[in-house]
């Protein structure tokens, strides 16, 4: 039977899931794991019609969902001067909350990279811009302008990993790709020497012309959003 495993951007997803679930509350944990849960069955819907599968998840192998471990150290607002404690942010603790909903889930695996602090503060484009026309002068900023100088670690690696694992081991035939980055590019070209099927879901965001060489077929586990009026 062709066993079908689902990888899944979190950066990409959590962007995209205002746009294509605009009544979703993307700050409750629960919300956004049930939200994906629907996204996978959406997708073994699909693969069952194509294969002909007896029950909803008899195809399904995993669920792989990347993200990265929110940054827990303390610091300083650049203006204010006030305390921040990162890991107690509402950002960290929705990532916290999601990645415990998804762990309970079956045949869901939770791949983390992690959070450095590569840079302290990072002026924003916006008050960036206004600052060198003159619309904005130094005294005028506020933390609100500041970004903290953050980033993510070795998550688009560990993609790439188990793309290539899950092709080299047979364990799935086919991969759906829930992202719109091409970094993956490199793992696919393995996947399919490998005879693995690469779908993507770019959630209804549209695919490069360039894209297409690198992949199976583009396929959706959500309904198309309605447009806006």
């Amino acid at each position: 039977m062709n066993k079908v495993a689902i990888l899944i951007d979190a950066g990409f997803l959590l962007k995209r899931l205002p746009s294509v679930c605009p009544n979703l509350d993307n700050g409750n944990a629960t919300e956004v794991a049930n939200a994906i849960s629907r996204l996978v069955t959406g997708h073994l819907k699909t693969q069952n019609k194509i294969y002909g599968a007896t029950s909803e998840r008899a195809l399904l192998y995993r669920v792989f969902y990347y993200d990265a471990k929110p940054y827990m150290n303390k610091g300083h607002f650049p203006v204010s001067k006030k305390a921040i404690d990162y890991g107690k942010t509402a950002e960290a603790q929705f990532r916290l909350n999601l990645f415990d909903e998804l762990r309970k889930r079956a045949n869901t695996a939770v791949r983390l990279g992690e959070v450095r602090k590569e840079r302290s503060w990072i002026l924003k484009d916006q008050p960036q811009t206004a600052l060198l026309n003159g619309k904005l002068s130094v005294a005028e900023l506020s933390d609100d302008d500041f970004a903290p100088g953050l980033r993510q670690k070795a998550v688009d690696m560990r993609i790439g990993l188990d793309i290539a694992s899950i092709s080299l081991k047979k364990q799935a035939e086919t991969i759906i790709l829930v992202s719109g980055d091409a970094d993956f590019v490199p793992a696919a070209k393995l996947a399919r020497r490998e005879g693995v099927k690469i779908v993507l879901d770019p959630l209804w965001r549209n695919v490069s012309a360039d894209l297409y060489e690198h992949i199976d077929g583009v396929q959706s586990g959500f309904p198309r959003p309605a447009k806006k009026r």
